[in-house]
């Protein structure tokens, strides 16, 4: 796995403020397309490999939510399953408690969790299959804090009254609830409106991209279950902002259908990864 540089989000990820620096982004939709791999790789090695994806296959059969330890594998056999299973489409970097890189692979609810030393060395790697790994949730959470409103400034016209809005909100929020969605780009905003929210907010401890059709930047902020969530067009204009209640943003979820889907590509992929051994 590559490193991912993500940009925090806020009022310095505005169209008419200075730019960000951010990956490529992608001119039209991603679709899933079947990982290239060398199948050319010693016999055993590709034994090694699959008998782990069986064996995570079997597990998202079973009950839906799989992890499997990868720290102990060869070099090897992990480069394999590097190769096997690809990228997909949402990156999560987790600063606190521990540093995580968080990468969604090809197959959809299929992550890679690698916990990385301060020398950007990995010290744990594991695939887990679920929505999204829960260490995301945890840390947004960790990264928390009591938050009051900055002072009043000139130019203002509906920031306090979000604001008041969203610590009603998160306080009285319940895990699994439905996101309580405030859509800052239908609204009335002007630059003080957004300086004063980000102040008020800041930024948490996860930071999510999320590439499909454009780009979409989520990050949690210093009020609980409160994200910032920006979605940017191909040419990097911001065409939604908004500011959500929930655990994890939906958009950076795997859906059950997908989920199921992956279950059914992942055995496709098996069967021709062994065809190369028997």
């Amino acid at each position: 796995m590559r490193y991912f540089p993500i940009p925090v989000v806020g009022v310095g990820s505005q169209p008419e403020t200075e730019a960000v620096d951010h990956l490529p982004l992608p001119s039209e939709m991603t679709t899933f397309v079947m990982p290239t791999v060398n199948l050319e790789a010693d016999p055993e090695i590709l034994e090694a490999t699959c008998a782990v994806l069986e064996s995570l296959r079997s597990a998202m059969l079973d009950n839906g939510d799989a992890k499997i330890e990868l720290t102990g594998l060869t070099s090897d056999v992990v480069e394999l399953i590097n190769q096997s299973l690809g990228q997909g489409e949402v990156s999560v970097i987790v600063r606190k408690p521990g540093n995580l890189h968080i990468q969604e692979t090809v197959f959809a609810g299929v992550w890679r969790v690698q916990e990385m030393s301060s020398q950007s060395v990995v010290l744990r790697d594991r695939m887990h299959a679920c929505a999204i790994p829960p260490e995301v949730q945890l840390s947004a959470l960790s990264g928390t804090t009591t938050i009051s409103g900055p002072p009043i400034r000139q130019g203002m016209m509906n920031a306090p009254a979000i604001l008041n809005e969203l610590l009603e909100r998160s306080k009285n929020y319940r895990t699994g609830e439905s996101a309580h969605i405030i859509n800052l780009s239908l609204l009335p905003m002007t630059p003080e409106d957004l300086a004063y929210l980000y102040d008020a907010f800041g930024t948490g401890t996860v930071s999510i991209l999320s590439r499909g059709y454009g780009n979409c930047r989520i990050t949690s902020t210093r009020l609980a279950n409160v994200w910032w969530v920006q979605y940017f067009n191909s040419t990097d204009q911001i065409i939604l902002n908004t500011l959500e209640v929930v655990d994890v943003p939906e958009v950076a979820l795997a859906a059950d259908e997908d989920f199921q889907d992956s279950i059914e590509r992942l055995g496709e992929w098996l069967a021709v990864m062994r065809e190369h051994y028997v």
